[in-house]
């Protein structure tokens, strides 16, 4: 009796609370404009596109059947697909987190020159189209490579696991060094020398009290970085020739051969992997961390330099650097050679090539992504506030719809607005306005988990006093909240548009013949044996990110903001 009684008040309980916050929300017209507006993009551009695959990969003539799902997993060629991305993923994420941890060990513990030089490969992925490095990799060792034909004379296949592999890890290891560079600065130095105090060598330090340390934020490093192998769109579909992963097969599938029902079933799939590893990511393992028993760094560190370690390391990692940047050089070469392979003589038929018949490609872009960058800041700036400084009805889900985001693979989105919105009552398939939305969803979760942990470093009593004096939520947000994290806002800036420029996955499905993006011309050069073409075509848009990020640096600088505050 008393156990029901119990239930009955916890429950009751649970309803006055859904009550006092619907209450509250109703008496605040800002927030309820607010969640309203959040939860409406959020439903219609994240989670019924993902109801919409889920549908149409269980639905056969209209009523229920699994014969998509049971086709795939009786077909050993879809088999040899999904274990592909697996094996792929796993192998990237080993060996991409091992050279950013090798990186991010080398820059802040070692006594090392050129570390600079090294940081530089954190900017250069972020700033080009995400498979720049497999085009540049065709060109140095491909059948018609300037390394493998013109020096060895051998006609190299460099198509398949092994290229892929080494693209996406030289591709997606910086994320890790960024990672793992804050850990590392973060441990205390003192803990390290004691150990060394009680006469522990430093290859026993290392492997006793840094790596324990380390565990938690290499596991962490290692799924992101597997997450972005099952994602990738780009490099799988440039370089990956007979080996198929999940993302171009869905691609090829649900465009190339119209088989949607197929399609969706083997995004279902791929969705069902990403999520785990995103989970695994952000609730077992992102939650762990030693890192905090020791504080942030209470003294300086003093750097290791026994040439025992030092040389090596600065050996592979000066190889490594040099490697990736000599890739993206070859962009710059590339755009002015003849014909890649025959005629290496100097020429600007790409760039005027580019500069003409592609101008439509470079005006589209530059305006689709400028139009999606402040839009995907502030709406993740304003869905973090919600989700951190308010209660209201929905918030544990609307928080979850937005970060699993950060899960979704490119294609698996794109597919679902074409599922979605290609049909009545709403036609969005071949606008812009469809465009700047896949632009926005894709950069807001990143800047909606930046802002979630900026705001929980700020005590709430700072508003609050803002707001007992009789300001309101919309006076607080702008000139209380805004102000604090302004790092945080202009950094999501800076990435919405970086991600706007390069981003593929999504939007190959949905460019039309009205607009057209850089990033989908590059493939189609890449797809036709047009080399020239497609380095100019890279060129051009490195120019305009790279520039554009320059002017917006300039300008964050004016006003005394430090961008290494936020993200």
């Amino acid at each position: 009796m008393q156990e029901s009684q119990n239930a009955l008040y916890n429950e009751d309980s649970g309803f006055k609370r859904y009550f006092k916050q619907l209450k509250f929300s109703l008496r605040d017209p800002v927030l309820l404009v607010s969640v309203i507006s959040v939860t409406i993009i959020v439903a219609m551009f994240i989670v019924i596109p993902l109801f919409s695959i889920l549908r149409e990969s269980v639905e056969a003539t209209g009523t229920f059947s699994l014969k998509s799902y049971s086709a795939i997993f009786r077909s050993s060629y879809d088999l040899e697909i999904i274990w592909n991305t697996i094996k792929l993923g796993l192998v990237v994420a080993t060996l991409g987190t091992a050279v950013a941890f090798l990186f991010a060990y080398a820059t802040t513990y070692l006594k090392i020159p050129n570390k600079r030089f090294f940081k530089v490969l954190s900017i250069l992925p972020m700033i080009s189209p995400p498979f720049v490095i497999s085009l540049a990799a065709i060109l140095l060792f491909g059948r018609s490579g300037l390394v493998s034909y013109k020096l060895f004379g051998v006609r190299n296949d460099i198509y398949g696991f092994w290229g892929l592999a080494l693209t996406q890890v030289l591709s997606f290891f910086p994320i890790g060094y960024l990672m793992l560079t804050n850990l590392l600065q973060n441990i205390d130095p003192s803990v390290e020398e004691a150990a060394q105090a009680l006469g522990s060598n430093q290859a026993r330090v290392f492997m006793t009290v840094t790596i324990p340390l380390m565990l938690p934020g290499l596991a962490n490093a290692a799924l992101l970085i597997f997450i972005q192998s099952l994602a990738d769109f780009g490099n799988a579909i440039v370089i990956g020739g007979n080996f198929t992963t999940m993302a171009v097969q869905i691609y090829q599938q649900g465009i190339g051969s119209y088989d949607m029902q197929g399609a969706t079933a083997l995004a279902v799939v791929l969705l069902m992997i990403s999520v785990l590893a995103f989970y695994l990511q952000n609730s077992v393992i992102g939650k762990k961390s030693y890192i905090t028993v020791t504080g942030k760094a209470s003294k300086q560190r003093i750097m290791n330099a026994n040439k025992k370690v030092t040389i090596p390391v600065y050996i592979i990692c000066m190889a490594i650097s040099v490697t990736v940047v000599s890739m993206y050089l070859l962009v710059p070469y590339g755009a002015f050679v003849r014909l890649w392979g025959v005629d290496f003589s100097f020429t600007t038929r790409w760039i005027k090539y580019v500069l003409t018949i592609g101008m439509r490609y470079i005006k589209d872009t530059t305006i689709l992504a400028a139009l999606a960058t402040p839009i995907s800041a502030i709406m993740g700036i304003v869905a973090a506030y919600l989700i951190v400084r308010k209660d209201f009805p929905g918030k544990k889900a609307l928080e979850w719809s937005i970060l699993m985001a950060i899960a979704l693979p490119g294609t698996v989105l794109g597919l679902g607005y074409v599922l979605t919105y290609n049909t009545p009552p709403l036609i969005l398939t071949g606008s812009g306005f469809i465009l700047v939305v896949a632009l926005v969803i894709r950069s807001m979760p990143i800047g909606t988990r930046s802002a979630i942990a900026a705001l929980k470093q700020i005590d709430p009593s700072i508003e609050e006093a803002a707001s007992i004096c009789g300001a309101g939520s919309q006076k607080v947000f702008i000139s209380v909240t805004i102000p604090l994290i302004r790092p945080v806002f202009f950094s999501g800036l800076v990435y919405s548009f970086i991600r706007g420029m390069t981003l593929v996955s999504t939007i190959i499905f949905l460019v039309s013949a009205r607009w057209q993006m850089l990033t989908v011309a590059i493939m189609n050069q890449v797809d036709q044996g047009l080399y020239g073409a497609a380095n100019a075509y890279c060129l051009v848009l490195i120019v305009i990110v790279g520039g554009v990020m320059l002017l917006m640096n300039l300008f964050i600088k004016t006003l005394g903001i430090n961008l290494n505050e936020g993200y």
